[in-house]
């Protein structure tokens, strides 16, 4: 008996799957993945919606408003914070870390620390993936 058929004597069958794939495709998840192998990650690594919009996204208007940044360099930001902060933990799938960013609120102009957590799980097929997001999501 294989692995599949005793989920199934467990649990059931399937009543519906929602993909990383699909997450992805329907804006719940941003593909990251090409700036992150520049960062030096192996993995694909996506970023959930809510800490996309927290800590990456800027518009031009933003930068008229608040003061001048733009996403690429937010992003790298996020990733090359992650990146060290997976350098130096002792291991395990998910950890917080923490980094400087200027809050899209209209008014900030400095950087405030914020939190983020990184999970690193299984794929649609079973390869190793690599998830941000805000310390409150899942």
């Amino acid at each position: 008996m294989n692995e599949d058929q005793t989920v199934t004597e467990l649990f059931g069958e399937v009543i519906y799957r929602y993909t990383r794939a699909q997450a992805i495709q329907d804006g719940v998840l941003v593909d990251v993945s090409e700036t992150a192998r520049e960062a030096g990650f192996r993995w694909p690594v996506a970023m959930t919606s809510a800490a996309w919009a927290d800590c990456v996204a800027w518009s031009a208007e933003d930068s008229h408003r608040q003061v001048y940044q733009d996403e690429s360099g937010r992003l790298c930001d996020v990733l090359w914070m992650a990146f060290n902060a997976i350098r130096r933990a002792p291991g395990g799938t998910q950890m917080e870390y923490q980094f400087h960013r200027v809050p899209r609120d209209v008014r900030s102009v400095e950087a405030q620390l914020t939190r983020l957590k990184l999970v690193a799980g299984p794929g649609d097929a079973g390869e190793p993936v690599i998830t941000i997001m805000l310390p409150g999501e899942d």
